[in-house]
Formats: C-alpha cells, structure tokens, sequence
C-alpha cells in the first residue's frame, strides 16, 4: 500500500513542481491562450501547454518505477500523444481569423446562424451563415458590433484523426494488448484498441474547456479504476496519471493560472485508454468517464443535426444560458464522482 501511496505523491508534487516552472517559462515568453467562446475573452493571454509539466511529472516516475511494464508502456504511449498535442498547440498560437461578436440591440429575438440572440445578449459570428446573417443585421441596425475574436489556427480534424489512429495502432504494434472484456481476441483486438484510443483522446479533449475540468475528472476516474484493480502492480499506471492530475490542478483550479491545452488533453486520453486496455478494464473504465463520453455524444447529435446546441460542447451551452464555470465544473466532477462511487460498489471494490 505504501508503495502505491508513493507513486500518487510523487507524481503530484512533481508535476505541481514541473507545471509552476513550465508555467513561468510560458509566461516569460509571453505565449497564452486565444480563447475563441466569448465568455471566456477574460482568459486570453492564460499561458496554455502545460500538459508538459504532467508530462515530466510523469516520464520522472516512469524512470523511478522503471520495472513496472504497465506504467513503462503507458509512459510511451503519452510522450507520443503529448508531442501530437503539443504541435497543434504550437500552430494554434498563430492567428487564422478574427472573428467578430455581436450584440442584439434590437426590441426582440435575433436569429444568427444557429444562434437566436435576445435583445442584449452577444454572441460571435463563427459559421458561414452566422457571418451572412449578420451582414444583414448590420445593414439593418438590429446589431452591433462589440469586440473580435482571434481564431487559432488548428490541425484539420482528418490530420488530428489519423495522428490519433497512428497511436492507437503503436499500442497494437506493442503487442500488449490481446485481452479485451474477458475475453482473447488477439489480432481481432486491434480495431477496438484504435477505436478506444481514437474515442478517449477526443473525449478527454473535448471535455478541456473549463478551469480544472478535465483535470478534476481524469483524478477521480484514475484514482477509481486503482481502487477497481485493488491497488495491485496493475494500478500504477493509474495512480501516476490521478497524480499528475492533482498536481497539475493546484495551478488548473478556477481561477487557472495555466491550461493544459492539447499538450494534456492528448496525453491524458491516450494514457488513460492504454492503462485502461492494458489492464483489462475497459467496462469500468469506460463507464468512469461516462461524462467525457456523453459530452461527444450530445456533440455528435448536434453535428449531425439531430439536436441543437447554442454553443457547442454542453458544458459552454450551460455557461451561455446562464451558469457559473465553477458550478458547471463541480457539477461534471460531482457527477463523476458518484458514477465511479457507484460502479465501485457495484462491482464490490467498496463496500
């Protein structure tokens, strides 16, 4: 147990320490984020990449646990998803677009592209039909313009796609991975290992969008899945990356100081995906991020138009109508918590 308690406090406090140094040197360069949702324009400037602190809080305990293969194999997996984050991050800090945003000064609702604005409310006009529309708004004096915002250039989705496809199949090629569910598939494992490798980078992705919000739920799912295995070799995996989650949040916690932008999003996701398969636990720990997952599903209806969201993913849709980041985070981590409490007490790891 000692051993275990160990790994989690020294990948916490070496990423706390890592993050407050990767921090300082960000902002010695002056390189912060461009956030693109209006309600956030507060955050511009926030320092960003720092999943490299998490990172070296976690090659550190690779290196000291070197004997463990699980923790060794999950490791590799993370360096390479961090430097496929990492360079999204770089070309996300030259500026694409300025897109601008808009106020309703009209006496009644607005329609601007998927958006209906009410009389006062802003919004940015970010889709074709958004831009169109308020062209036309213009012209006629239902809106006006209050404020711009930089849009970061980014890796196509197809490029992101197959970078995340080319990871999962490194783990294939590892040939660690032939039990899946109980059972053996061997070969026939590996599009179910891509898949998972593919699904969890973009849920835990799409999730980091509030202070502490990713971070807060990979520590809860992490340390859940340790106490699923009952803290056996099998765990460590697990226990290091809950710590560098907890040590990354010291400066992640609203008010952040420091995101870990797609540098942490990828290396997170891709790590938690490896640790989960490699140890077998994919129902649980599946079901231990069963906010991320429901966060792209409900993204997914309202790509494919089944379902319409004023600001895309759920969790800015809640801050658009109304509530707080922190209550928005404490609720997704609130409701985590209690679907791992749950699955744990189900599956008899806690009494």
């Amino acid at each position: 147990m000692m051993e275990f308690l160990m790994v989690f406090i020294i990948s916490a406090v070496s990423a706390a320490v890592f993050t407050l140094f990767i921090r300082n040197i960000l902002r010695s360069a002056d390189i912060g984020d461009k956030p693109i949702v209006t309600e956030h324009s507060h955050k511009a400037g926030t320092p960003t990449m720092g999943g490299l602190g998490m990172l070296l809080a976690l090659l550190l305990v690779t290196v000291l646990y070197r004997n463990n293969p699980y923790l060794v194999l999950t490791s590799l997996i993370v360096l390479t998803a961090a430097i496929v984050g990492l360079l999204d991050d770089l070309l996300g800090l030259k500026v694409k677009e300025v897109q601008r945003i808009i106020r309703n000064v009209s006496e009644g609702p607005l329609e601007v592209g998927q958006l209906v604005l009410k009389p006062g409310e802003e919004a940015r006009a970010a889709t074709d039909k958004a831009k169109r529309d308020v062209e036309a708004l213009l012209s006629e004096g239902l809106v006006e313009v209050v404020g711009e915002a930089p849009i970061k250039n980014e890796v196509s989705e197809g490029e992101k796609i197959l970078a995340q496809l080319l990871i999962g199949v490194f783990l294939v090629l590892s040939g660690a991975v032939g039990k899946l569910g109980g059972f053996y598939l061997g070969l026939a494992a590996a599009p179910i290992v891509i898949a998972g490798m593919v699904g969890a980078i973009n849920a835990v992705n799409l999730i980091d969008g509030m202070d502490g919000m990713a971070a807060g739920i990979m520590l809860i799912a992490s340390l859940s899945c340790a106490i699923f295995l009952g803290l056996a070799g099998q765990a460590l995996p697990f226990l290091a990356l809950a710590g560098m989650c907890a040590g990354f949040l010291v400066f992640n916690r609203h008010p952040a100081s420091i995101f870990m932008g797609d540098t942490g999003s990828f290396a997170l996701g891709a790590g938690y995906a490896t640790a989960v398969m490699l140890t077998d636990t994919v129902y649980f720990g599946v079901l231990a991020i069963a906010v991320p997952v429901v966060s792209v599903i409900v993204s997914l209806l309202h790509r494919a138009g089944v379902i319409r969201l004023p600001v895309e993913p759920l969790h800015h849709t809640l801050h658009y109508r109304g509530m707080s980041e922190r209550r928005i985070v404490l609720l997704y981590w609130l409701i985590t918590l209690m679907v791992c409490a749950l699955g744990l007490y189900m599956t008899g790891s806690i009494l």
